[in-house]
């Protein structure tokens, strides 16, 4: 854990050189916070735009960093550099996953503030985003370790980000297309957070999905690692 520790602090004093992968933490809890206050419309549901904005920032912040993180240390030989070093792959992705997870939880906290989420909610909301936060590192993490430079990740990280971030508002005004994002893992996450403020039971087809999408992530992200050169 020690090498796992010191990456963290890496990661962590690195995010100061770049903006824009710390843009990607702040963008959507501060939108939730402007549109929450600013737009007031009859029939629209309490906090509406807090849910929105929860799953955007699952969709796009953890895969978006994680991708591009790993994707230039790859590009600049840095991560060769600390495997050699005495860096075990794990422990790398442990502090890299670490930084993200805990960045995007800041966000989370931030959501479950502003919905008003008090005691055992408060809790349910947080585990619904870190369920959704982890799969998204996990994807992110297969884009990077398979893209050979920062422009081949972006290029393939850009579509399943907007997929995955835009998908359930999209399938809030398309029956068809909601047939279809009930099989994402966001869209799962959205049926979850709406469940806490209707105060539902959460459906078993809903912790089926997000339950495998976290292990095809997973199984991606182990196959893609054993193909890729850091094995």
């Amino acid at each position: 854990m020690k090498n796992a520790t010191i990456i963290y602090r890496k990661q962590i004093k690195d995010a100061g050189k770049n903006i824009a992968l710390l843009i990607q933490f702040v963008m959507f809890p501060l939108m939730a916070v402007i549109m929450d206050n600013a737009i007031q419309v009859a029939d629209l549901p309490e906090h509406f735009f807090v849910g929105m904005f929860a799953v955007m920032h699952i969709g796009m912040a953890p895969l978006n960093v994680t991708a591009a993180i790993i994707a230039e240390e790859k590009e600049k030989n840095t991560l060769r550099v600390l495997l050699f070093g005495g860096v075990r792959p794990f422990e790398y992705l442990i502090g890299t996953g670490g930084y993200v997870f805990s960045s995007c939880m800041i966000g989370a906290v931030i959501f479950a503030l502003l919905g008003g989420y008090r005691g055992r909610e408060f809790v349910l909301f947080l585990l619904i985003m870190a369920a959704g936060i982890l799969v998204s590192m996990f994807l992110g993490a297969v884009i990077g370790i398979c893209s050979k430079s920062q422009i081949i990740a972006a290029s393939v990280m850009t579509p399943v980000m907007m997929i995955f971030a835009f998908l359930p508002m999209i399938a809030m005004f398309n029956e068809t297309i909601a047939k279809v994002a009930d099989f994402a893992y966001s869209q799962q996450i959205q049926i979850l957070i709406n469940g806490l403020s209707s105060r539902t039971t959460p459906e078993p087809k809903s912790l089926i999905v997000l339950g495998l999408s976290a292990l095809i992530a997973a199984g991606m992200f182990v196959g893609a690692y054993r193909k890729s050169a850091l094995n």
